[in-house]
């Protein structure tokens, strides 16, 4: 993957107060389709997303629930950061769309479709969709009734069941479908039964609310073009075929998994303390760890893994009853080994001073010498008034 959410989001973006009403956000879904809306206090501050399909799979009246109800956090991303980065966290989360900020501002969102149009514009794209389907869907006859299909779509964990006839596909029920056609209108009424009564819902055959005709595509489809067809027809999944019969399903889901599983696994800065005739109190470990953490912030990106060995002990005279302590820093990492070392009255005190004399030598080290940026940032740091 080459292309960046800078490549491919959507700019500007529809807002709502937490504290209006749903039917506001269907007015707004209905005028500008966006795919979400951004939720922000009164204060201005942002707060999460809402999803037009958020609203309607909840049972809240839409006059007299507040968006803040259904207002979920989403992980924010950057214009810099990788489409396999972001397909990661849209599983994680599972929430496809995500804001998009440059610095501490939001500039517009990222959908699930916005990262595959922009994952299979490249290379990526000429791969057949039989290598990512789902291979033997779960598949249902038309005359099951709808309490199966809902049964099979809980226990599974599953959006979408292709629907056939003899084996023959002839439909597909989602989630979405049951929804709409039985949860909203909690009852319908039988063609053919008397006026006014009603018909148990769940008993419906899923031919009664199945899609169809179902756009189908053959296993040697290649993403790119199945892609196409998934915005052609403005639908979250394709249902694989071989002589009528269904073989293979491919969501969107299906597509950001392999996605995510590109995202390199973060690499984190570690620690590990060797102490002798030091004991370091749970106060004090916390000092020291925020020290460092606020330390892996800073280098963790720079140089992207590494381990820190802290050695410890008690060394010369005790000044107003505290001990002098020796501390000792090794820094191993990816970019190469760095060496401090350092001597004070405390604990917090004396790693703070080997650890400020550590990204020293990190700085002058040649890897970093070039890094223009990087060293303002460090300068800024040291001497603010700069």
């Amino acid at each position: 993957m080459v292309k960046i959410v800078g490549d491919v989001f959507s700019k500007g973006f529809l807002e709502v107060n937490e504290n209006d009403t749903l039917s506001s956000c269907l007015s707004l879904f209905k005028e500008g389709m966006p795919p979400v809306l951004a939720v922000f206090d009164s204060k201005g501050n942002y707060k999460g997303v809402i999803s037009r399909k958020s609203i309607k799979r909840s049972s809240f009246d839409a006059s007299g629930t507040k968006v803040k109800t259904l207002t979920r956090p989403a992980p924010v991303v950057t214009l810099k950061d990788s489409l396999s980065k972001v397909a990661k966290l849209m599983i994680e989360s599972e929430i496809r769309q995500l804001p998009v900020y440059d610095g501490e501002k939001l500039l517009g969102f990222v959908t699930d479709e916005d990262v595959f149009h922009g994952a299979v514009m490249e290379q990526w794209g000429n791969t057949h969709v039989e290598e990512i389907m789902t291979k033997k869907p779960f598949i249902l006859e038309e005359d099951e009734s709808i309490g199966t299909v809902l049964s099979l779509l809980r226990s599974e964990g599953i959006s979408h069941v292709p629907i056939v006839r003899d084996g023959k596909l002839v439909g597909i029920v989602s989630i979405s479908d049951i929804i709409a056609h039985i949860f909203q209108p909690r009852h319908v009424q039988r063609y053919g039964e008397r006026v006014g009564e009603k018909y148990p819902v769940l008993s419906i055959p899923a031919k009664g609310i199945m899609v169809k005709p179902v756009v189908t595509i053959l296993p040697e489809t290649k993403l790119r073009d199945a892609e196409e067809q998934m915005h052609k027809f403005n639908i979250s999944s394709l249902v694989i075929v071989n002589k009528g019969r269904p073989i293979g399903i491919v969501t969107k889901r299906d597509v950001l998994e392999p996605l995510a599983q590109m995202e390199k696994p973060v690499q984190r800065l570690a620690v590990q303390f060797s102490l002798k005739d030091v004991e370091i109190d749970e106060i004090q470990r916390g000092f020291i760890m925020g020290d460092f953490e606020s330390f892996s912030h800073r280098y963790g990106g720079t140089l992207e893994a590494g381990t820190l060995f802290v050695y410890m002990k008690t060394h010369g005279t005790n000044f107003k009853g505290d001990q002098l302590i020796h501390c000792r820093l090794q820094f191993r990492t990816n970019k190469g080994g760095f060496f401090s070392s350092g001597e004070g009255y405390g604990v917090e005190q004396t790693f703070r001073v080997a650890l400020d004399r550590l990204e020293g030598q990190i700085v002058k080290s040649t890897e970093l010498a070039n890094d223009h940026e990087f060293l303002q940032g460090y300068l800024r740091r040291r001497f603010p008034s700069m």
